[in-house]
């Protein structure tokens, strides 16, 4: 037997160190009126959670960002529907660069910005913290699905709202990491179906945590926080269908409400609300939309999956057969079909 047998990094091929977060916002730093910005949308967002502003939150856009040319051309047109809506809608723009896998594919922009494998992270953190500085310019509020825990010391201080997916609520990592996020949180339901994982969830983010995590200059730290008091549940259907139906937001408003928290909450009109069938879900959002002008504030918002051009297309594949603006990841509706909804709905409110 070796007298010295290789005990760690067994299954390792490369550790590679990151820059530091602080060296990364020095080089991408936020302007004041950006941060003005910020602070504005999360509050309006606060306020719609809380009943304080009548209007209707909607969170659109790609499933994914993988090219940053055709975000920031959805985010020109997003902008101009944004300010005509505005009276009777606040429209938050999704900028997500991770995301979680059932076995493999794609991780995001972040984990592989090259689109190639070579997941290259320092420049998908640089990228995604310049795309975000572009979307905060254009003053878009930005929401993104937080994946990661060291992810938001480069990007959070640009996000508006963020999301904790039905894969990671019943996690203690993201509840612990949600305790200490700025912006208001969703926690959807689980890939079962299951509420209650998310209304715990909120139960353990809202109260002070302690957690290992990563200081601004790259080191290890302990971490510990106040709580997050906004944090939320958003329904996003499960394995045994949907939960965006009248009867099944009452349910879940009512549960909400039994375990202490203010009785609000998001519906996601896509995954499995819609069956996963991009085409399904105009008339998801029709349906929540028309619940909330019937009288059900409880409803403060609604999550669509939206992009230049409808449907997706498989991936891996040699980039230069790529489709420009068409998601690689789930299947969102078109551009044409998100200005009908938006306007409908405005006018329905």
């Amino acid at each position: 037997m070796n007298p010295n047998p290789q005990v760690a990094d067994l299954h390792v091929v490369r550790n590679i160190p990151l820059p530091s977060p602080a060296l990364v916002l020095s080089e991408i730093p936020r302007d004041e009126q950006q941060a003005i910005f910020v602070a504005q949308s999360r509050k309006t967002i606060r306020d719609i959670l809380g009943g304080r502003d009548q209007r209707l939150l909607v969170i659109a856009g790609p499933c994914s960002i993988h090219d940053t040319q055709a975000g920031l051309e959805y985010a020109e047109r997003f902008r101009a529907l944004a300010h005509e809506l505005r009276e009777h809608l606040y429209l938050v723009m999704r900028v997500y660069f991770e995301k979680p896998r059932t076995t493999i594919g794609w991780k995001g922009l972040i984990m592989d910005p090259d689109l190639d494998g070579t997941d290259n992270i320092p420049r998908g953190l640089t990228i995604a913290r310049e795309f975000l500085h572009e979307v905060i310019s254009l003053e878009i509020p930005t929401a993104t699905e937080l994946l990661d825990p060291i992810t938001p010391q480069y990007i959070a201080d640009l996000i508006s709202w963020s999301a904790i997916g039905a894969r990671t609520s019943e996690s203690q990592t993201h509840r612990q990491m949600a305790s200490g996020l700025s912006m208001p949180i969703g926690f959807k339901n689980t890939i079962s179906g299951d509420l209650n994982a998310a209304i715990n969830a909120i139960g353990a983010a809202t109260k002070p945590q302690t957690f290992l995590g990563v200081s601004e200059e790259g080191i290890a730290s302990a971490v510990s926080t106040s709580g997050n008091p906004d944090c939320h549940v958003i329904l996003r259907g499960g394995e045994n269908g949907p939960n965006y139906h009248q009867s099944s937001v009452r349910s879940a408003l009512k549960n909400i409400e039994q375990s202490g928290f203010h009785p609000s909450l998001l519906i996601d009109a896509s995954h499995a609300n819609c069956a996963k069938d991009y085409q399904k879900m105009p008339g998801v959002f029709e349906d929540i939309v028309r619940q909330r002008a019937e009288g059900n504030t409880g409803i403060a918002g609604v999550m669509l999956e939206s992009n230049l051009l409808a449907g997706n297309q498989s991936f891996p594949r040699p980039l230069g057969d790529l489709t420009y603006g068409q998601s690689i990841t789930d299947s969102c509706i078109d551009w044409g079909t998100t200005e009908k909804l938006l306007r409908s709905a405005a006018t329905a409110l």
